[in-house]
């Protein structure tokens, strides 16, 4: 008779502490199968850019259409900064899917010195040269740059092959890296089969995941700060803000962000929430993330329209501060609960 009602108050008791089922080696496979969906959310989505572009130059295709690709590209691409470990934070391969910062406009620069001297270049004329011409950096100067019109037939003469050539690069790219987190041998299996080469247990390879997700906040925080003039004694930077021709830089961060969250975690998908023996810590961070969504949610306009106004500037500080809390929750106290060391930041001092 014991054991008939041990059960059921021990059950009791587990619900009202919202004790986390999961351990560490169930979350570590569950957050490396995540971050392979976004790498192939973002392959796709480089392909699909691809045959946007070449729909564009070379079948009569809509202008429109191919910038619509390439924010799609570039939100796919956003998803994966939480999700930047491995093989693509490995060699500057993010350089060649990103130039930012760009503070003295190297891409335009170099885009105008490279079809100057070489107008008819190709892809593999483009893998051999520099990143800043290879990514959806310089994709973005092609579609949306004022000065440039793909839609006019003389402009596509001059610009398409290049534009062709960074979405061959791309499609290529993201596939070899898809390819890299797949099967047996690939870093997804590296995360959650432990002990390997790179990690000795469980533990390690969280260690690199929250490390990863606590970087990619810092950099959410710059991308941010730099627009809003945080790190200009408070003097906006319209033309540092990242995507700004595009006006895409708010769309970027509503994406890492939500990546983040899916990260860590819902009721009914496992995440770092379910290591989290804290309750009162599981909810700050579950309040934090949804405050910071909330606040970024509701910019209905562009990041350059709001930096015009000063009521919005307020408004895009408190968005800064919401990033800032949510980064500090999990470098501090989401990293104590997990037993977690934090070493040296990529960003750490930009």
């Amino acid at each position: 008779m014991r054991l008939r009602f041990a059960a059921p108050l021990l059950f009791a008791v587990l619900a009202g502490c919202d004790t986390p089922p999961a351990d560490t080696v169930t979350v570590v496979n569950q957050l490396s199968q995540q971050m392979l969906a976004d790498y192939q959310h973002w392959a796709s989505a480089s392909a699909a850019l691809a045959n946007s572009t070449q729909a564009l130059c070379q079948q009569g295709g809509s202008l429109t259409a191919s910038q619509q690709s390439w924010r799609e590209a570039f939100n796919a691409w956003a998803a994966l900064q939480p999700a930047l470990i491995g093989p693509l934070a490995e060699q500057n391969r993010s350089w060649q899917v990103q130039f930012w910062p760009d503070k003295k406009n190297l891409v335009g620069r170099q885009v105008k010195m490279l079809l100057d001297a070489n107008p008819s270049i190709d892809q593999a004329q483009l893998d051999k040269s520099s990143v800043v011409l290879q990514g959806l950096s310089a994709a973005e100067y092609l579609l949306f740059d004022q000065s440039i019109d793909l839609s006019q037939t003389e402009q596509q003469a001059r610009y398409c092959g290049l534009l062709l050539a960074i979405g061959g690069h791309q499609t290529q790219l993201s596939q070899d890296m898809l390819s890299a987190w797949q099967g047996a041998q690939g870093f997804a299996a590296t995360l959650s089969n432990t002990p390997n080469q790179r990690f000795a247990e469980p533990q390690e390879s969280l260690a690199e995941l929250l490390r990863t997700q606590v970087s990619s906040l810092e950099l959410m925080k710059k991308k941010l700060g730099t627009a809003i003039g945080r790190l200009s004694k408070g003097i906006a930077q319209p033309y540092q803000a990242e995507a700004w021709r595009a006006d895409a830089s708010l769309d970027s961060l509503r994406a890492s962000l939500a990546s983040l969250q899916t990260l860590w975690g819902q009721a009914q998908q496992v995440g770092l929430r379910d290591l989290v023996n804290d309750a009162a810590l599981r909810e700050r961070i579950e309040h934090q993330h949804a405050q910071t969504h909330d606040t970024f949610a509701a910019f209905t306009s562009g990041l350059q329209s709001l930096l015009s106004n000063s009521d919005d500037q307020q408004r895009l500080d408190k968005a800064y501060l919401e990033l800032a809390e949510l980064q500090r929750l999990y470098e501090k106290d989401l990293a104590r609960a997990l037993n977690i060391q934090m070493g040296f930041n990529a960003h750490d001092g930009d």
